[in-house]
């Protein structure tokens, strides 16, 4: 009999710590979604602690608990922003009939994502404060990897053509993107328009003169 009690015992303490950590779970990612809300509708204004508490449901001291700091916040906030227009991107890409529109199409819709002036103020922030260097880091590891992913299913699906493995292909991308709204946002004359990004990306359709091979042949070990 005590140890049918000492098993139900223990059964309702999992039991409570397993929702526990799903109230938990839930309540970091509003913070996470409602901040990237106030961002994307006030874009540019500073958004308190208070603010972003009330529109999650949440109290003020639970941002410092799950994130360690608001500039933490900021940070998941902007790249699930910038991860959500991603997506949108690749929808875009999709619809390209070949690759030369696939490389304007794609750097046209990046440039005017509305999530990258919220990534360049986290990345800016990253360069001040170095605990937060990980939470970006992690982030961009996503972006990339989910950039090289769908990369790879349209170039193996349509036949296309890439002058270096995709994983460099989509840290180059990215990094021009991000690179140029930086230095825009830095003061530098000019504007994201005047970049050709769309020059970042080597996907052809076939082979140009000079161009040593596809990605298919690297990925075989025949280069």
């Amino acid at each position: 009999m005590e140890k049918k009690r000492t098993e139900a015992r223990s059964t309702s303490a999992r039991s409570t710590s397993t929702r526990s950590r799903d109230r938990g779970r839930a309540t970091r990612r509003r913070l996470i979604e409602e901040t990237a809300r106030l961002c994307k509708e006030r874009p540019g204004a500073e958004v308190s602690v208070a603010e972003i508490a009330h529109a999650a449901g949440a109290f003020p001291n639970q941002v410092t608990y799950y994130f360690g700091s608001k500039d933490s916040l900021l940070v998941h906030a902007a790249f699930l922003g910038l991860l959500h227009d991603a997506r949108r991107i690749e929808r875009i890409g999709r619809q390209a009939p070949d690759a030369a529109t696939f490389r304007r199409n794609i750097a046209r819709a990046v440039l005017a994502m509305p999530s990258l002036p919220s990534v360049a103020r986290a990345l800016a922030a990253a360069i001040s404060k170095p605990e937060l260097a990980p939470v970006v880091d992690r982030h961009l590891q996503l972006l990339f990897r989910q950039s090289e992913r769908f990369v790879s299913r349209l170039v193996d699906g349509r036949g296309w053509k890439a002058r270096r493995p995709l994983d460099v292909e989509a840290r180059t991308f990215w990094s021009t993107a991000l690179g140029a709204v930086l230095l825009v946002r830095a003061g530098a004359h000019g504007t994201v328009a005047d970049l050709d990004l769309a020059g970042a990306l080597t996907i052809h359709d076939e082979l140009e003169p000079g161009w040593a091979v596809s990605f298919g042949s690297w990925r075989r070990g025949e280069w």
